[in-house]
This record gives structure tokens, C-alpha cells and sequence, in this order.
């Protein structure tokens, strides 16, 4: 399987650089996954694809601050440090530029000395461990002093830091907003439980592999970075009473997806429990919970690219992209949405008079 298979022109101008000031006014673009039928819509029309029955599950995480801009404390060198995942005794694994200026035993320096670290040791893809040295709450201090770490074909500065965290985010940890979840307000998440639509939370902290493009020619050469997640009893058990009743499961972004497909056993039932997942979906793999996926448009020969072409076809998706593109979506993180479904039917809204 050829990592070229998954490649697609995408126009610069159509990636989305800042998001809509309404988060549910983005388009919405229905893809029946088994005809491959395409439908135009906006996103808070996803409340006619949806029934009454159905489960949807959404990711919690919360992004942190992650992006610290910082001096060696012995040249004042500037120095960029992103965290990826947090150790023990504040010790935290990052993505640290430039590299070469942040040897083991080297001395950093944030905030006029507000936060501080040592590089304690190089690992693997080059990425270091800092111990962090401060006075009071490190989250507090993180508030203070780091920035969204936006992923990098984003270039504009983002002015409101929520813009970049769903209504829903409530466990910090991670390095990257799930961004389908984006689309979602309060009054909406509302509406769709109103109906008698299930929603279970789970929580998988998004590391920055999300964005790292895969660079072996063959797909199954690829080796899938580790993120940590948790399902609750109460959330499994919405899940698997959803299953048992014939409803149907909706994954809200591909980390949700990934969690439910990590967590659950063969036979389809969702285990409660914690974890770290390295599960890599791609055509050919045979979903155990997912029904249906909401999901934003996805990076050339990604991997999310190929977990989609995993639900609806490689061929279906690439034509859906290929449609979207002269339809002039806006792409990624702060982008336009896809509803993946076999048959999506959307009900009939009912009128005043009925």
C-alpha cells in the first residue's frame, strides 16, 4: 500500500487560517461511505442525520498552553520549547528548536526566570526531556507564559485561546486540539440530546504526531506515535447499551474513533480503562464500534487520510476531497466538516404548522 495513494493537490489558500466566528456556521459535507453520494450542508444541519437512539462520542481533552518561548540562560539564545507529554517529578518529554543548542545539561530560562529547565536527556526522534524548575502551580505558570501550539500551516496569530479548545474540553494534556469537535456550541450539544441522542465522553490527549507526515513509501512501514487515553465505566456503558439496542455510533473526530477502537474488544464491546494506544487504521481495517464519523478534512498521505479511506473507501474519499476543493471548503483544523455514513438520510425538519 503506497503512501502515494493518499495524495491529493490541495490549493494554499483554501487551508483555514482563522476560525468562523460562529463555530456551527461551517459546511458541512455528507458522504454516504458506501455510494460514495455526496451532500452540500451546513453544520448545524447535522441535527437531521441524526436519530433519536444514537450515540455520539466526543474527546474531552483539553489543550495546554504548550508552546514555551524561552533563552539559554547562559548566551540568552532564544530557544522554542513545545511539551509533548508530561513524566515524573516534572519532567516533561518536548520538542525543543533549535535542537543543536539544547544539550543534555543545558540551562533554559522562560519568562524572565518565572519557569526555568534543565535538559536532563536526548530520546527518541530527537525530541528532549526538561525538568521544570518554578515556584506556585506549574499549570498557572503555563497559563501565564505558553501559547495554543497551533499546528504549523496555521500562520496567523490566534486571538482568542478558546477558539482553539471544543465547548467540552475539560482534561488537560493535550499538544493538539481534536478540532471535528470544534464545530460544536453549547446550545447544539444540547439540541442533539434533546432528541434523545446519547452523548459519552472519552479523553485521548492528542500528541503532535497527529501532524507528522508519514515518510515510508509503505504504509504498514509506518509506526504510529502513543497517546494516552481513558473511558469511564458510565461512558462504556453508554456506548455498548447504544450497540445492544441497534443505535448507532458516532464518533465525533478520528481521536474519539481511535479510543473506541483501541478500547474495545473483538466481538465490539467497549472496555472501561486507561491506556496508551498506538492503533494505526487503514484500508482493509474492520471497525468494531464506529458507525459513523464526523471529522474535518485531512492532511495529504496522512494518516488520518487513511483512517477515513478505512471507513468509506479511498476512492470515495478522494472524490469527496476532490469535490470539496471546487466547492471552495476551507480545510484542517479551523476547516469545514465531513458527516461519513452508510445511507445518511436527513429527516425532515417539521414546519410550524405540523
Amino acid at each position: 500500500m503506497d503512501v502515494k495513494d493518499f495524495n491529493f493537490d490541495l490549493p494554499q489558500e483554501l487551508i483555514a487560517q482563522d476560525p468562523l466566528d460562529d463555530r456551527a456556521s461551517s459546511r458541512l459535507l455528507v458522504l454516504d461511505k458506501d455510494t460514495g453520494a455526496v451532500t452540500h450542508r451546513v453544520f448545524r444541519d447535522i441535527v437531521e442525520y441524526l436519530r433519536p437512539g444514537d450515540c455520539l462520542v466526543i474527546n474531552d481533552t483539553k489543550v495546554i498552553p504548550a508552546r514555551l518561548m524561552g533563552v539559554k540562560a547562559d548566551t540568552g539564545a532564544k530557544i522554542e520549547v513545545l511539551l509533548l507529554k508530561r513524566r515524573e517529578n516534572d519532567i516533561w518529554e518536548t520538542l525543543v528548536k533549535p535542537g543543536k543548542k539544547a544539550k543534555p545539561g543545558t540551562e533554559l530560562s522562560f519568562g524572565d526566570g518565572l519557569l526555568t529547565g534543565t535538559v536532563v536527556e536526548t530520546v527518541d526522534d530527537g525530541n528532549r526531556l526538561i525538568q521544570f524548575h518554578y515556584e506556585g502551580i506549574f499549570e498557572e505558570i503555563l497559563d501565564q507564559l505558553g501559547q495554543m501550539p497551533l499546528p504549523p500551516y496555521i500562520t496567523h496569530q490566534l486571538k482568542d485561546k478558546n477558539r482553539y479548545q471544543t465547548v467540552y474540553a475539560k482534561h488537560e494534556g493535550s499538544a493538539a486540539a481534536p478540532t471535528a469537535g470544534l464545530h460544536f456550541t453549547n446550545e447544539l450539544l444540547q439540541e442533539i440530546e434533546d432528541m434523545g441522542v446519547k452523548i459519552a465522553h472519552v479523553t485521548l490527549h492528542v500528541g503532535l504526531g497527529t501532524f507528522r507526515p508519514v515518510k515510508v513509501e509503505n504504509v504498514l512501514d509506518h509506526h504510529m506515535h502513543s497517546e494516552f487515553y481513558v473511558v469511564e465505566e458510565s461512558e462504556a456503558a453508554k456506548v455498548n447499551e447504544t450497540k445492544a439496542a441497534g443505535g448507532r455510533v458516532i464518533c465525533v473526530g478520528t481521536t474519539s474513533c481511535r479510543t473506541v477502537e483501541s478500547a474495545s474488544t473483538e466481538d465490539g464491546v467497549l472496555k472501561a480503562g486507561t491506556g496508551w494506544t498506538e492503533i494505526f487504521i487503514y484500508p482493509g481495517y474492520r471497525f468494531k464500534i464506529l458507525d459513523a464519523l464526523i471529522t474535518n478534512f485531512h492532511l495529504p498521505e496522512s494518516t488520518l487520510v487513511m483512517l477515513v479511506s478505512a471507513l468509506a473507501g479511498r476512492e470515495h474519499i478522494l472524490a469527496a476531497y476532490e469535490e470539496a476543493i471546487r466547492e471552495r471548503y476551507r480545510f484542517f483544523s479551523f476547516g469545514d466538516a465531513m458527516f461519513i455514513a452508510p445511507n445518511p438520510v436527513a429527516l425532515q425538519r417539521k414546519t410550524e404548522e405540523s
